[in-house]
């Protein structure tokens, strides 16, 4: 594999690449989960548990536990519909949505701090026709901040109106400790399995003609990415906070369920697989290898390894050139040569 480099910015890569620049990560990826593997390894199960947890989701938690305390307004004032409240949730969701994104953009794509280390394309964000006003970061912020932030917020002010109402089945924390804990941390779960089957829709070919391609206009992906889609997937993807109408369940269970789907698809279209705090000193990004292949290919990974779909239904790609040629092979069988 060949090494490129980026001595425009005075640095040298040192990452392997494939021939056409996009980095080769030395790690195995596409792994099911091994809750789901027969038979069953409990030390791999008790590995995958603690990565599961430890630390990205326990951040959610704690944020989404963070936000209901002191950033949501009193559920009593929720009853009814009002501008006041309402707007307060908005602001809110929005600080947090732009302030996220625009942090791992300045830092990784303004500033270029760590340059092309763990970078997974060779390409930086693009300026061509296909994107509005010809510039792809301005694009995808439009979409995530005018479509994916008021949608994101119209779905949790209609489920705090029905917390509030008593029309959906609430949890009290106190009197149902452990169902509270579980289903906190089954959240992130259940958003595997949803943006699955959700982005398999999109892929049928109506969906992708009229909503889809707006997001797989990004190839080359950032974090402003993530939820820059057209508003019909936006209210595809949000769907994931509707089974708290049928599952009893307290606020922060929905707030984590919609915090999950905005911050992980900002981070997990970061485009690097790690962070470089300084020199020798590196953190895991949060953001997914796996889904940035399936912006390269299109046609595979169209979820994650938390519920291995793409693994059993034969569509998983882990970036070797074997599985390549076993997608271009499906692809061949599905829409001809």
């Amino acid at each position: 594999m060949a090494n490129i480099s980026t001595e425009r910015d005075g640095l040298v890569d040192g990452m392997p690449r494939d021939e056409r620049g996009y980095w080769k990560p030395d790690k195995e990826f596409g792994v099911p989960n091994p809750v789901f593997t027969w038979p069953p390894d409990p030390k791999a199960i008790a590995k995958w548990v603690k990565d599961y947890i430890w630390p990205i989701n326990l951040i959610y938690m704690i944020v989404a536990t963070v936000t209901w305390l002191y950033l949501t307004p009193e559920l009593a004032r929720m009853k009814e519909f009002s501008a006041g409240w309402i707007l307060e949730i908005f602001i809110r969701n929005q600080v947090m949505l732009i302030a996220l994104a625009t942090v791992l953009h300045v830092r990784l794509w303004s500033q270029k701090s760590q340059g092309y280390q763990y970078k997974w394309s060779s390409n930086w964000m693009s300026k061509n026709k296909k994107f509005l006003w010809n510039d792809q970061v301005r694009d995808n912020a439009f979409w995530s901040i005018v479509s994916g932030g008021t949608i994101w917020t119209g779905f949790e002010v209609v489920m705090l109106w029905a917390y509030a109402n008593g029309i959906i089945p609430f949890v009290d924390p106190r009197e149902q400790p452990v169902w509270f804990i579980l289903i906190l941390v089954l959240v992130p779960l259940w958003r595997d399995f949803h943006f699955y089957w959700a982005h398999r829709l999109l892929h049928v070919k109506f969906f992708y003609k009229i909503a889809h391609y707006v997001h797989h206009k990004n190839i080359d992906i950032g974090p402003w990415s993530g939820l820059s889609m057209h508003p019909i997937e936006h209210l595809l993807y949000y769907t994931c906070m509707l089974i708290h109408w049928v599952v009893p369940s307290h606020p922060i269970h929905m707030m984590m369920n919609g915090q999950h789907a905005s911050f992980a698809a900002i981070t997990g279209h970061g485009g690097f697989d790690e962070f470089v705090i300084k020199d020798g000193v590196k953190v895991p990004s949060a953001a997914s290898y796996y889904h940035s292949l399936h912006h390269r290919y299109f046609e595979c990974n169209y979820g994650e390894m938390g519920m291995p779909f793409d693994h059993w239904f034969g569509t998983s790609h882990d970036g070797t050139p074997e599985a390549r040629e076993k997608m271009l092979a499906r692809k061949r069988a599905m829409h001809g040569s």
